[in-house]
């Protein structure tokens, strides 16, 4: 009799659907993530490429490169904030937005036609930073629900 009553310990309550163990559907990247705009989502995938790139710029180039170090910082926070729906994350946009202005802006100008692919990159960056910025300040409403 006591062996029975210590099968029937529960350690763990699961959420049985969410293993789809009672013929539930799969759920969806979009319902796990609780992406509710699409607009959103696409800033947050944009600050979250930028500051993975800027760590592996760092690791690969120089780490003695601090400015790229806190762009990859403030991207990587920017894309949790857009992510979770932090009313915070606006004000670090505004703040990547001059920095990123700045930084795309003085390496065209010192490194211009010496390396084609930094200046593409670079000018790539300005205008998606441009864009994403526009964009998260007109939408700021999703952030503050």
């Amino acid at each position: 009799m006591k062996t029975k009553s210590l099968l029937n310990i529960k350690f763990i309550n699961v959420d049985v659907t969410a293993f789809r163990l009672k013929g539930g559907s799969p759920m969806s990247l979009k319902s796990k993530l609780k992406i509710e705009n699409i607009g959103m989502f696409t800033a947050f995938v944009f600050y979250a490429i930028v500051g993975i790139i800027c760590f592996a710029v760092l690791a690969m180039v120089d780490f003695g490169l601090i400015h790229i170090g806190i762009i990859g910082i403030l991207s990587l926070i920017t894309a949790y904030g857009l992510l979770r729906s932090r009313v915070w994350a606006i004000w670090v946009v505004a703040a990547l937005f001059f920095i990123a202005t700045t930084f795309s802006a003085y390496t065209l100008y010192s490194a211009f036609q010496k390396d084609l692919f930094l200046d593409v990159s670079m000018i790539a960056y300005l205008i998606l930073t441009w864009i994403f910025t526009a964009y998260t300040v007109a939408n700021r409403k999703a952030l503050e629900s």
